[in-house]
């Protein structure tokens, strides 16, 4: 089923849609759920984060969703001895002119992949916020504008490994969703032993759609509609998790609009002109677990999705 005429761009967007996960789990096998709520994030205009073991994919994730989507793709290492500056940019005089020149970081790209992002030190990570936040950042006294479109896909190992800093709260509130890949199945995993290298089949994908066709398919994700309803179901989630003493504090304004925008993209990825109940259970874990501290420390992280959604009935 395909999207009304009001809500479609044009035929070939939704079509475009389908070759990127097509191609994305091509290369990331077996996890063709995570590749769909990367895209839905992205169609929201949010940030990703990727936690998880080292090993099972995060960074391939990330190069594979900005190949598909023709999208300039820059890599930033984080590690412990970084600077603000090595992301930003630095001003270095030039003999020449007699002035300083500033020279743009590896920030001024349109998708850029925060590798490992909690080995850094808070400091550093903090100068991500304003770009997370507003599209541009603040170096040597002047303000300057990011390319659109303009996303973070960061991935960072679980905080009980060496060498890693929590990011704080108000970090990971800018990251509309945080997904794990996990260990593949046994058939997936036997597919990536004897086929080819993910490496080498990287190197063959071709862009599925243009920036600006993506900006345009943002655009239709917004006016996807949402009916009151569904409105007081949102709502009756973020109020329960202020209320609950289960959370030391609860969702955020800035959640709440996460779980509309999402929804309202995931509804578009499944062919939809409104967004259903079924829509916002489908990103409520992603959206919801890492804005969350259970009050015990015993709780799992990866059952505050299911608490949630046994908890606030459907309207």
């Amino acid at each position: 089923m395909l999207l009304k005429a009001e809500f479609q761009p044009r035929s070939t967007g939704i079509s475009a849609i389908g070759r990127v996960i097509a191609a994305a789990s091509q290369v990331i096998l077996g996890k063709e759920a995570q590749v769909r709520l990367s895209l839905a994030c992205i169609l929201a205009r949010g940030h990703l984060l990727i936690e998880d073991l080292p090993g099972v994919g995060k960074t391939t994730l990330a190069h594979v969703l900005a190949k598909t989507l023709g999208l300039h793709f820059q890599r930033i290492q984080f590690t412990s001895d970084m600077l603000p500056a090595d992301i930003l940019g630095v001003s270095i005089y030039e003999r020449d002119g007699g002035t300083f020149k500033f020279h743009p970081g590896p920030i001024f790209a349109q998708v850029i992949l925060a590798d490992e992002v909690n080995r850094s030190t808070p400091k550093t990570q903090s100068a991500l916020l304003e770009a997370m936040e507003e599209h541009q950042v603040t170096a040597e006294g002047e303000t300057r504008k990011l390319p659109e479109p303009f996303f973070v896909i960061a991935t960072q190992n679980p905080s009980e490994q060496v060498g890693t800093f929590p990011l704080p709260e108000s970090q990971l509130d800018r990251f509309m969703m945080r997904i794990e890949l996990g260990y593949p199945d046994r058939d997936a995993e036997r597919a990536l032993l004897s086929g080819t290298d993910r490496r080498d089949l990287l190197a063959t994908l071709d862009p599925c759609m243009t920036p600006a066709e993506l900006m345009e398919l943002q655009a239709a994700a917004q006016r996807i509609h949402v009916a009151p309803a569904l409105l007081d179901y949102v709502q009756a989630i973020v109020e329960y998790t202020r209320r609950s003493p289960e959370y030391a504090a609860g969702l955020s304004p800035r959640a709440a609009l996460a779980l509309v925008h999402s929804a309202r993209a995931w509804a578009m990825l499944e062919g939809r002109d409104k967004v259903i109940p079924e829509d916002v259970q489908a990103i409520l874990p992603g959206v919801a677990v890492h804005r969350l501290r259970p009050t015990h420390d015993s709780a799992r992280r990866v059952d505050v999705g299911a608490q949630l959604l046994a908890a606030v009935p459907i309207p």
